[in-house]
Formats: C-alpha cells, sequence, structure tokens
C-alpha cells in the first residue's frame, strides 16, 4: 500500500506557487524593520516614518521596475541616475526660467508641458542607448557608462552649476508632501480598489486554470494570498492615515476654507502620497507589461536564451531599443518624483540612484544571469534598499558606511542569486 505524501513546509510553499526568496526578502525587511526601530529608541515603525519612507522609494521603486527587464535580458543600465538628472534639470530649466516670461507664472499648462517635455527627452536618451547597444553592437555595460558621465556632465552645462527653483505649484504636488497627498477618503477607496484588483485577479488565474485544465493552487493558498495582499493594502492606509498634517498647517488650511477648528484641535490625516499612488500604477502596468503582453514574453524569452529567440523569429534589436527607451521613460517620471519633492533641479540629483535601482532589482529577485525577475520584487527590493537608507540616517551612521553597507548587501545579493540557480539547476 502506497504511502501518502507528507505534507512538509516545502511541498507545502510548492503547491501554493509561492516565491520562496520573496518570503525571504519580506522576512528580511521585517528584520530590518525591528532591528531599526530598536535601534532608533521606537522612531523607525512610527506613521511619519513610514510615511515619508514610501515616499523616498517611489523614484527607485519606479526606475526598478525598468531595470528588471533591462537585466532579464542580460544587460545592464548604469546611466539611470545620471539620466535622472538630466531629465530632472531640463524639466526645473523649463518651468522655472523658460516658460514663465512666455506663459506667465503659474499657468494650467506649465506642469504638463514640462512633464511632457522630460518624458520626450527621457525616451529619447534611453532609445540611443538602445540603438547603439542594439544596431551598433557596442556592450551596454559601456555605452551607459559613457551615459553616466556624459548625461551627468551635460546636466551641469545646461545651467553651469546652478540650482534651479522654484517649481511650478500643481507640479510639486507629485512630489507627496503635505498638499501632496490624497487625504484619508480616497486613501480607503484605493485601498479598497487594491484589495478588488488583487481577488479579482487570483479568482481570473483560477477559472483560466480550470479552462486550459491546468493545475489549480489550493483553496487555502489562494485565501491565505488574498488575506496578505488585502492585508497589507489595508494596513499601509491606516499607517498613511494615522500620520496627520503639522497642526499649524492645518490650522491655516482650516481658516482658509472656512472651516471651525475643534476644541482639541483639527486633525487632517495626509493618506497616501501622490509618488506612492504614481509608484503603485507604474508597478501595475510594468507588471501587465512582463507578464501579459507578446513583447514581456519576447524580454524573457531573450534573456533565457538569445540565440534562441533571436532564431525563433523575435527582432531582439528592437526589442532591446525598446527596453532601454522604456527605460528612459521610466527615469523620466523618477525624475518629476524626485524634483518635486525637492521643489529643486541640482546637480547631485540622481548620484548612486544607479546602484539603488541595480541593487533593488537584484535584491528583488532578478538574476544578473537573465531571464529571471519580478516587478513586484524589484519594487519590495527598493522599500528595502530604502529601508536602510533611512534606518542608518536615524541611528547617526555617517554616510561613508552608509555606502559600504550598501555595497555589501549589493554583493550578499548576488551571491545569493548565484547560490539559488546553481542549487535549481
Amino acid at each position: 500500500m502506497a504511502t501518502p505524501p507528507r505534507s512538509t513546509p516545502r511541498a507545502l510553499i510548492s503547491s501554493a506557487e509561492i516565491d520562496t526568496r520573496m518570503i525571504g526578502m519580506v522576512a528580511a525587511l521585517f528584520v530590518i524593520w525591528i532591528g531599526f526601530h530598536i535601534a532608533s529608541g521606537g522612531v523607525f515603525l512610527t506613521a511619519r516614518n513610514l510615511w515619508n519612507l514610501s515616499v523616498q522609494a517611489s523614484s527607485i521603486a519606479v526606475m526598478s521596475t525598468g531595470m528588471v527587464l533591462i537585466i532579464v535580458t542580460r544587460h545592464i543600465d548604469l546611466s539611470v541616475g545620471s539620466v535622472l538628472g538630466f531629465t530632472a534639470m531640463m524639466m526645473g530649466v523649463v518651468q522655472a526660467e523658460f516658460l514663465p516670461p512666455l506663459i506667465g507664472y503659474d499657468n494650467g499648462m506649465t506642469w504638463i508641458l514640462a512633464l511632457a517635455l522630460g518624458m520626450v527627452i527621457g525616451i529619447s536618451v534611453g532609445a540611443f542607448h538602445g540603438y547603439v547597444i542594439a544596431y551598433l553592437g557596442v556592450p551596454a555595460f559601456i555605452v551607459t557608462l559613457g551615459g553616466l558621465l556624459a548625461w551627468r556632465g551635460a546636466a551641469w552645462w545646461v545651467t553651469s552649476g546652478r540650482t534651479v527653483a522654484p517649481m511650478d505649484e500643481t507640479f510639486r504636488l507629485i512630489g507627496g508632501g503635505t498638499v501632496g497627498s490624497i487625504g484619508e477618503t480616497w486613501t480607503w477607496i484605493v485601498a479598497g480598489i487594491i484589495c478588488l484588483g488583487i481577488i479579482g485577479v487570483l479568482v481570473n488565474g483560477r477559472m483560466q486554470r480550470s479552462r486550459f485544465g491546468f493545475p489549480k493552487r489550493p483553496i487555502w493558498a489562494e485565501a491565505l494570498l488574498a488575506i496578505c495582499g488585502c492585508g497589507f493594502a489595508l494596513g499601509a492606509a491606516a499607517v498613511a492615515n494615522a500620520y496627520p498634517w503639522p497642526r499649524r498647517v492645518a490650522e491655516r488650511y482650516a481658516e482658509a476654507q472656512g472651516i471651525a477648528i475643534p476644541e482639541g484641535g483639527l486633525t487632517i490625516s495626509h493618506g497616501f502620497a501622490v509618488p506612492v499612488i504614481i509608484a503603485l500604477v507604474v508597478g501595475v502596468v510594468m507588471t501587465l507589461i512582463a507578464t501579459r503582453t507578446r513583447f514581456g514574453r519576447y524580454v524573457f524569452a531573450i534573456g533565457g536564451n538569445p540565440e534562441a529567440a533571436d532564431l525563433a523569429g523575435i527582432d531582439t534589436r528592437w526589442i532591446t531599443l525598446k527596453i532601454f527607451a522604456l527605460m528612459g521613460a521610466l527615469c523620466a517620471i523618477g525624475a518629476a518624483i524626485s524634483t518635486a519633492r525637492l521643489n529643486a533641479a541640482t546637480n547631485a540629483q540622481g548620484t548612486l540612484d544607479e546602484l539603488f535601482v541595480i541593487a533593488a532589482a537584484v535584491i528583488g529577485g532578478t538574476s544578473l544571469g537573465g531571464g529571471v525577475g519580478t516587478i513586484v520584487g524589484a519594487m519590495l527590493g527598493a522599500v528595502v534598499m530604502q529601508s536602510l537608507q533611512s534606518g542608518m540616517v536615524l541611528i547617526g551612521i555617517d554616510t561613508p558606511l552608509q555606502s559600504i553597507v550598501v555595497g555589501i548587501v549589493l554583493v550578499f545579493a548576488v551571491w545569493l542569486d548565484t547560490v539559488y540557480r546553481r542549487r535549481s539547476a
């Protein structure tokens, strides 16, 4: 008589189709947060710090989604920080110096034109890199290393090293801040939409598996994923709403709007910051591109075996150009978030961002060997990187030591990826 298979933890995780590396990353993030919370005297896990952390991680999270596709195809982009800096400077100059004499200050079109210009510049720069890599045969490492130097110099050349400020009032909403958030009510609405989206994706996936005769996850696994996803969304909403506006800002707002101030003071919740919403939207769109489009399938096919993809009729050069153009567009979005948050365009913007973006993608499970990577993992990796940086600032670690720690974490993540691939082979 055959012995029934044992329900070991590994078997349960396998049947639920849960990525073990994702579990490990979440556990590592939990340990990091608890450690910094204790070391900072209970400051790290406060609503205010977590809200600021989410805003600070937004631009890196946005760019890391594009870096996933680049690394998946066995390329690298060392220029993202410099492209961000150059694009940010161009957007800053346009709205602070070029447009006001033409259309006036606080014109409703200023932020739209500045953002459109940034997107055009970002896409053009990325497409140029992709063309040189794909059609001229220059390795991506060399092209983007040259871009790192050239675009950083171009950013300085535009204003001869000057800082450009201030930014358009509407444009500043992209960077977050007190008014750059959606408020308590809309935060709960967004959290509810996220929950409905998670449940819808799980239900649709189960129906599609039944339709085509593929094995389905156990019901308990589907329920667990739904509970964890919805719990995270609702928990994030609760934390965002637990961070109120500064008292004086809330009182001035109440006076301007003719709102009576209660005896105990007026409390207005920040809610989700606009850059966090932008990052979430980018994450959803990039996930759909990577997993639900022909372009995404081609990207992973090229990463898995470039020669076989070429023989299968995939235009690998055209796909490569589009990947780098997409990376340029994401750099422009990151530049808009960064510039709006600082209310200025500076020559230091984006410095070392290439390190954080690559580290976020690798920590998130993207293999430098190509063919493997997830958008969600990269965005979670961005949170890990920002958590490390924010935590070290809170406990007073010097900047040089912070760079050392980030470098060690990056090397450690690559080593773990090497071990994982070796065991999976």
